[in-house]
């Protein structure tokens, strides 16, 4: 493969637009180019999470094929009426999150993020994903979008919350849940 960045600069976005994976131009503040961008965020807090010393490596190698659908996912955003994801990402998803969630305890409370530096980022990580859920949504009240995008950021969103409460055992084995019931103080 030759050099696909040659060049880093193009000065062609100077307008407030960016081109499509079709070689069509968009408002950089469009809804698909919102959405995908969302994504680009995800992929990199998912980055900043497997930077952090505590990360095992079944969550790790987890994450890294995650990272890579996420790059697929956004390129399949970025070019209008292109299919990538499919059920059978959807699928590993679930069949990951069933997994690493058998070994929890079931939860009873909500859980407050935190836990850990990696429970934390995971838990930024996954508010991420849930906006990326949000911005393909949005999308796709006025764009096509398959069916498979938003299902398969919802269970990473899933997996994610599954993942930090895994992490958070990891690191310290402490998981801070909400109370409730705490003074009002005045």
């Amino acid at each position: 493969m030759g050099n696909r960045l040659s060049k880093i600069y193009t000065r062609t976005g100077d307008d407030g637009t960016t081109g499509l994976g079709d070689g069509s131009r968009v408002p950089k503040d469009s809804l698909r180019v919102e959405a995908y961008g969302t994504v680009d965020e995800l992929n990199s807090a998912i980055g900043v999470l497997l930077a952090t010393p505590e990360v095992p490596p079944a969550v790790a190698a987890c994450l890294t094929e995650v990272q890579h659908e996420l790059f697929d996912l956004g390129g399949e955003l970025c070019l209008p009426g292109h299919h990538i994801i499919t059920a059978g990402h959807v699928t590993r998803l679930e069949e990951s999150l069933d997994e690493f969630n058998d070994a929890l305890p079931p939860l009873k409370e909500f859980i407050l993020p935190g836990g850990g530096p990696a429970a934390a980022a995971c838990h930024l990580a996954r508010a991420i994903a849930r906006r990326a859920e949000r911005r393909v949504w949005t999308l796709a009240k006025a764009e096509s979008v398959s069916p498979e995008v938003p299902k398969y950021l919802n269970r990473l969103s899933d997996l994610l919350f599954v993942l930090a409460r895994v992490l958070a055992r990891h690191e310290r084995g402490v998981e801070v849940l909400w109370r409730h019931d705490r003074g009002r103080g005045a």
